[in-house]
C-alpha cells in the first residue's frame, strides 16, 4: 500500500518527490514524508500524519533548502498508529545523518530491536522500519562504507520489504533493496528515479527497469548499478512504459484487477502485521471492547454477501477446528428475514470490504437490536459498518478499485485466521504450542503468495486457451469448497460465462450429469500430507470426471506426485499448513478468470451490471 519515491538529478528533489507521491495516492495511506540532502550538505526531513496536503503545508511553513536528491514515502499504518512520529522517513544513528523509508514487513524486527536497545539505541517511533535505519547507521559507523553497511543489514532482515536510504555523508547516492515488495527504477538523462511503481516517475521518463527479488540498487545521477544481496552484478532489461501519467493510478498494470492480484503479498502481510509476534502468538487489541463475548460466545454467525460470504465460509472451518465453536454463515440479505435465533452469547461477525454494503449493514442492525455484539471485518477506515459495530478488525488490503474482489478476499481470510487463533487461545481449545506453530505458518504466507504469483504465467496461458469455453465447473472439499465457489464467481463476474462451484463429495449426487466431452473442470486438490486428508477421495473424483471426457485443471500442493497422472494440467502451490492453503489456492483461479476475460476482450475492472459496493437492499 505504501508509496515510495527516490530521486537524484538536476531537478528540485522536493518537487519530484511530492509529484510522485501525489500520483501514488491511489495506493492508500495515512501519513507522508520526505527527506533530502540540501545543496549545502544537510539532511532535512518533513513528515506528517494525514493526507499529502498536510505534508505540503508543513513544508510551506518550514521551507526546505534547494536540493537535488531525496526520498519520499506515503504510509498506511500497520505497525504503530498513524502519527507524525511513526510516519516515514525514519532517521538512523545518534547523529541522525541517515534517512530511511520502508515498504513491507520486517518479520524479525523484535530480535533486531532488542539487540539495538541493548546497545543503547533510542527509538523515536513504534515502527519496525526504524530498526532498519538504526542498523544501517550502526554498520556504517563501523565500516565507513555505506553500500557495504546497507548490504550487510538487508541480508539480516526477514520478511518482505523495499527499503531506500540516503546519508548526509554521501550526497549523490540513493540506495535501495527489494525483497517481496515492488520496486522500479526510472532512467533519465543525467537523472534517475526509484518508485513503488512507474507512476512515481512516469511524468519524467518512460524508460524503466523492474528490480528483481533480493536485489540492491545503487542510484546516482549519472548511472544505476544493480547487484544481488551478495554484491554480484545482476543483469537487467530496460522496458518502455507505454502509457502516460493519466493512467498512473493503475500503477502501470493493464488493469486494476491485475494490479490488485499482484498486491496480495503486501495486502496479506499488512493484515497480519503487528498482530502476530515473533513466536507466532496472536495479538488482537482491537477486540478489547468485546472481550467477554469473545471468551464466552456459544455460537458465531457470519453475515456477508458475495465474495465476503465465501471468505467467511473458509473462516468457518478454522473456527470450528481450532476454537471448537459452532459457526454458521448467513447471507446478509436472508439473515433478518427468517427470524434467526439469537442470544446475548451469539457473536455476529459482519464481513464487508467497503463497510457500506446495505444488506450487511441491515443484518448488523438487526443483530444489535436482538442484543448481540457485532464484530466487523472491514477494509475501509471510518466506514458505516465499522462505526456501527462494537469492535472492528480492519484488513489492510488498501483501496480495491476493480469490482471483482481479489486482494480484499485474501486479506479477509487472513483476518479470520487471526481471529480464529485468538479465540482458540482465549477458550483454551488449542494448545499454545500448536496455536503458535500455526501463527508462524501464517507469517510465511506473504512470501508463499509471492511464489504463487511468480509462477502464475502458466495459469494465465491456460485461461487464454479456454477463451471460447461456455461453461467451467469447479470442485473442492473442506476449505477447498468455498474456494471453488469463489473461483466460479470470478468467472461469472468478469467473463460472463456459466460457472459453478460444487463440493466434490456431491459429484455423484447430481452435478456429474453436467460433465460431457471437453468440459473444463478445475479441481482444488487437498494436501496429501494432512492427517485428515481427503486427497484420495478427490483423486477418485478426478478419475470419475476424466472417464466422462472432462478436461481437468488441478490446483495441487508441491510434492503431490499422484495428481499429475490424472489431470491434463496441474498448477502447483507451495506447501503450507492445510487450513491456510485457501489463500494460495484461490490466486491461480483469479488469474485464470482474468486471463479468460481478457481473451474475450472484456473489461475486467468494470464488468457489466455490477458495482463495487451494493449500497441498496
Amino acid at each position: 500500500m505504501c508509496g515510495i519515491v527516490g530521486y537524484v538529478g538536476p531537478r528540485s528533489s522536493v518537487e519530484v518527490l511530492l509529484g510522485g507521491l501525489r500520483r501514488l495516492e491511489y495506493r492508500g495511506y495515512d501519513s507522508a514524508g520526505v527527506s533530502l540532502i540540501s545543496n549545502d550538505g544537510r539532511l532535512e526531513t518533513r513528515k506528517r500524519a494525514g493526507k499529502l496536503d498536510r505534508l505540503v503545508e508543513a513544508i510551506a511553513e518550514h521551507p526546505l533548502d534547494v536540493a537535488h536528491i531525496g526520498i519520499g514515502h506515503t504510509r498506511w499504518a500497520t505497525h504503530g498508529a498513524p502519527t507524525d512520529g511513526n510516519a516515514h522517513p525514519h532517521l538512523g544513528g545518534a547523529e541522525q545523518k541517515l534517512s530511511l523509508i520502508h515498504n513491507g514487513i520486517i518479520e524479525n524486527f523484535s530480535e533486531l530491536k532488542a539487540e539495538l536497545l541493548a546497545a543503547g539505541t533510542r527509538f523515536a517511533s513504534e515502527t519496525d522500519s526504524e530498526v532498519a535505519a538504526h542498523l544501517v547507521a550502526a554498520e556504517y559507523q563501523k565500516s565507513g562504507d555505506l553500500i557495504a553497511a546497507f548490504r550487510s543489514v538487508v541480508n539480516r532482515l526477514h520478511g518482505a520489504f523495499t527499503i531506500l536510504v540516503i546519508h548526509q555523508d554521501q550526497p549523490d547516492l540513493v540506495l535501495a533493496a527489494r525483497r517481496n515488495a515492488p520496486l522500479v527504477v526510472g532512467l533519465g538523462d543525467g537523472e534517475n528515479f526509484l518508485g513503488s511503481d512507474v507512476a512515481a516517475f512516469v511524468e519524467h521518463t518512460k524508460r524503466a527497469i523492474s528490480v528483481g527479488q533480493d536485489e540492491i540498487v545503487i542510484l546516482r545521477a549519472d548511472g544505476v548499478t544493480i547487484e544481488d544481496f551478495a554484491g554480484n552484478p545482476s543483469p537487467h532489461e530496460e522496458f518502455t512504459v507505454d502509457w502516460d501519467a493519466s493512467a498512473a493510478s493503475k500503477g502501470g498494470w493493464p488493469s486494476f484487477m491485475a494490479k490488485e492480484i499482484a498486491d496480495q503479498p503486501q495486502s496479506v502481510g499488512d493484515t497480519l502485521m503487528g498482530r502476530l509476534d515473533s513466536t507466532g502468538a496472536v495479538v488482537l487489541d482491537e477486540l478489547a471492547p468485546i472481550s467477554d463475548v469473545v471468551a464466552n460466545a456459544d455460537r458465531i454467525i457470519f453475515v456477508a454477501c458475495g465474495t465476503a460470504a465465501y471468505a467467511a465460509e473458509v473462516g468457518k472451518y478454522a473456527f470450528e477446528k481450532w476454537a471448537r465453536i459452532v459457526v454458521s454463515v448467513e447471507l446478509s440479505h436472508e439473515f433478518r428475514y427468517r427470524d434467526p435465533i439469537l442470544t446475548p452469547n451469539t457473536l455476529v461477525v459482519a464481513v464487508s470490504q467497503s463497510g457500506e454494503t446495505m444488506d450487511t449493514l441491515m443484518a448488523t442492525r438487526y443483530a444489535k437490536e436482538a442484543g448481540c455484539q457485532v464484530l466487523a471485518i472491514c477494509n475501509t477506515q471510518g466506514a458505516t459498518l465499522a462505526r456501527e459495530s462494537d469492535a472492528v478488525l480492519y484488513t489492510h488490503a488498501g483501496p480495491e478499485v476493480a469490482v471483482a474482489s481479489t486482494k480484499a478476499f485474501t486479506a479477509q481470510i487472513a483476518a479470520m485466521h487471526l481471529l480464529a487463533l485468538h479465540m482458540a487461545g482465549i477458550r483454551k481449545a488449542l494448545p499454545e504450542a500448536a496455536a503458535n506453530q500455526i501463527g508462524r505458518e501464517l507469517l510465511k504466507l506473504p512470501a508463499k503468495v509471492t511464489e504463487v504469483l511468480a509462477s502464475a504465467g502458466s495459469m494465465a496461458e491456460l485461461g487464454k486457451s479456454f477463451g471460447d469455453a461456455k461453461s467451467v465447473l469447479f470442485l473442492g472439499r473442506n476449505v477447498g469448497y468455498p474456494i471453488a465457489l469463489e473461483g466460479a464467481l470470478k468467472l461469472k463476474e468478469i467473463a460472463y460465462i456459466h460457472a459453478e462451484g460444487f463440493a466434490a463429495g456431491e459429484l455423484k449426487h447430481g452435478p456429474i450429469a453436467l460433465v460431457e466431452q471437453g468440459q473444463p473442470v478445475i479441481v482444488i486438490v487437498p494436501s496429501p500430507a494432512d492427517s485428515d486428508s481427503l486427497h484420495p477421495k478427490v483423486i477418485s473424483n478426478i478419475q470419475e470426471i476424466r472417464a466422462r471426457g472432462a478436461k481437468v485443471i488441478a490446483i495441487a500442493e508441491v510434492g503431490d506426485g499422484l495428481v499429475s497422472q490424472f489431470a491434463e494440467h496441474v498448477f502447483y502451490v507451495p506447501q503450507i499448513q492445510p487450513m491456510l492453503a485457501s489463500i494460495l489456492n484461490v490466486i491461480p483461479l483469479q488469474i485464470f478468470a482474468m486471463a479468460l476475460a481478457n481473451a474475450k476482450g472484456l473489461d475486467v475492472d468494470q464488468p457489466r451490471n455490477l458495482a463495487k459496493s451494493v449500497t441498496v437492499e
